[in-house]
């Protein structure tokens, strides 16, 4: 395990950055849940919410294990979230308001590729990384999956038809490479600025 010169390991910012952001998402996709009319978005919701406060919870006790805290940052994302989950949007429009329609990128490349390039990263923290890896695109399939569904129904559409619908999927399609890019980037960004923090980051006495 290769650690800083602060004597923190250098992945440390990247555990930090995922336990924050699967805790948020927990937090807004159980909101959603509860006010959705539709059984079927509510099972995929219920399923994805209880996996992402699972990862939060687990790389926190992670972080806690190699001798350090979970360091909070400051987030007005999770209010932006739960401001659209609880408004009279359809779940369509709250999926798209999201970005969770584009969170599976099949076999292109995506954020988490990049996760096992520091080569130091030890056994017990790679197995979480992996299983996180592993469950973090299911839940983008089954999200997928979930906004085809709404699509093909027209779900909240007031007045689309199903041409409308299949353009507006065509149109998503063709930027989605573009998008998951711009997104990719940021959350590069984001990480970096995480690691950046934890090497500031005192360690327990």
């Amino acid at each position: 395990m290769a650690v800083t010169t602060s004597g923190k390991p250098t992945y440390l910012g990247l555990l930090n950055a995922v336990s924050l952001a699967e805790t948020r998402a927990h937090c807004y996709l159980t909101e959603w849940a509860k006010v959705t009319a539709d059984p079927n978005v509510r099972d995929v919701l219920l399923t994805v919410a209880a996996r992402e406060g699972e990862h939060g919870m687990s790389f926190a006790k992670r972080i806690n294990e190699l001798g350090f805290e979970l360091r909070p940052n400051p987030d007005d994302k999770t209010d932006r979230a739960l401001e659209i989950v609880r408004s009279d949007r359809s779940d369509l429009e709250k999926m798209e308001a999201l970005g969770l329609d584009k969170l599976d990128t099949g076999d292109d490349p995506d954020v988490f590729d990049g996760f096992f390039r520091d080569h130091t990263i030890d056994i017990r923290t790679g197995e979480l990384l992996g299983r996180y890896i592993a469950e973090e695109r299911d839940s983008g399939r089954l999200l997928r999956g979930c906004y085809e569904r709404l699509c093909e129904a027209g779900n909240g559409r007031k007045g689309e038809n199903k041409a409308e619908a299949k353009a507006a999927r065509t149109m998503a399609k063709q930027i989605g490479a573009l998008d998951t890019k711009v997104d990719a980037l940021c959350r590069a960004v984001e990480e970096l600025r995480q690691i950046v923090c934890a090497q500031s980051m005192p360690a327990n006495s």
